[in-house]
């Protein structure tokens, strides 16, 4: 990775993020040395893009101007979030056309072309987040220049919902600016809202299961970033980010890249066994991140060697089929087919 592109530290690689007993090691690769598989030439952090980030964006820029998408749909509410992206230009008014504009999201369907395709609007919103990166250590971000840099992720999340959008924020490697802000762990609200809603973003992403957003992912350092937050997040961002690492699992390539090596394995597993253990002891009746948990679990038990680790490594309160800490029907009948993958009765 050049380095235009080494935006979050590499001590933070999933390979360093977890310690692994030469036995463990082992017994990992004998149950990897069990398939034919070739071995996936990719690593956390490994992504290099090609084209640089401005090319990229002067190209999709300029396609389409603003006056072609006004003649879509000729209304007042049109006319009124053409007038907000406009006023984005004077830096006296972007601040509340940014809020009005995030709270268009979705009630304006043609609102992710239209910032996309308006000339300045991205440089814009790279240049707002790019003036918060000099508070993030030391910690100094108030609630205030919170608030207004979630407006920005919240656009951006309409852009990468968006079927128009999601290829062109992609390609320009919108989300790597994103993760200075997944690397903090100030408890405040300040950071926890900008940590959620920047895994918001993330989870637009991978919310509509496209090859190429994880893909794109799995050649970043979103995985070990997640796993960071996963093990000592809030709530809210603990289960974002579970969500994220569950769909790229749910992937093909993306559950194949994290079993291929025994620390991306153990890295996962070690932070889920810790969420696990972290519920169990403390009571917890969080049914909405179990459920990611568990799905994660299944997931890892329908590759073999995985599974095959999975039977001595599977959390002892998750081997018991009548846990009654699982209260969703759907959850359970998961949590059952996790039981029946490995044998466990």
């Amino acid at each position: 990775m050049s380095n235009q592109y080494v935006i979050v530290p590499q001590n933070y690689r999933s390979d360093s993020m977890v310690s692994i007993s030469p036995a463990d090691k082992r017994y990992f690769e004998q149950a990897q040395a069990k398939q034919k598989s070739p071995p996936q030439q990719m690593m956390f952090g490994g992504y290099s893009p090609s084209p640089s980030l401005q090319k990229s964006l002067s190209t999709q820029l300029s396609e389409q101007s603003i006056d072609d998408f006004s003649r879509m749909q000729k209304d007042s509410d049109t006319e009124l979030v053409v007038q907000y992206i406009l006023q984005l230009r004077d830096a006296d008014k972007r601040e509340q056309a940014l809020s009005e504009l995030s709270k268009k999201r979705e009630s304006f369907p043609h609102l992710a072309p239209l910032l996309w395709h308006s000339v300045g609007t991205i440089a814009i919103f790279l240049q707002e987040i790019a003036v918060v990166y000099q508070h993030l250590q030391p910690a100094q971000l108030t609630q205030a220049q919170s608030s207004r840099i979630c407006s920005v992720l919240g656009l951006l999340q309409c852009l990468a919902l968006h079927v128009q959008t999601r290829s062109c924020f992609l390609r320009a490697h919108i989300p790597l600016f994103l993760y200075p802000f997944l690397n903090t762990s100030n408890k405040s609200k300040a950071f926890e809202n900008l940590r959620v809603t920047s895994l918001g973003v993330i989870g637009a992403l991978v919310k509509g299961d496209d090859p190429e957003a994880i893909n794109f992912l799995m050649q970043t350092e979103i995985i070990p970033l997640c796993l960071r937050i996963m093990k000592k997040g809030q709530e809210l961002s603990r289960t974002v980010a579970t969500f994220i690492v569950q769909k790229i699992l749910l992937d093909d390539n993306g559950l194949n890249y994290i079993c291929q090596t025994p620390e991306r394995f153990f890295a996962v597993s070690q932070v889920l066994q810790t969420m696990i253990d972290d519920l169990h002891q403390s009571q917890k009746d969080d049914q909405r991140l179990l459920r990611h948990i568990i799905r994660c679990y299944l997931r890892l038990s329908e590759n073999q060697k995985a599974g095959e680790v999975l039977k001595k490594y599977l959390p002892q309160v998750l081997k018991d089929p009548t846990q009654s800490f699982i209260k969703d029907e759907v959850v359970k009948k998961w949590h059952n087919n996790l039981l029946q993958n490995l044998s466990i009765k």
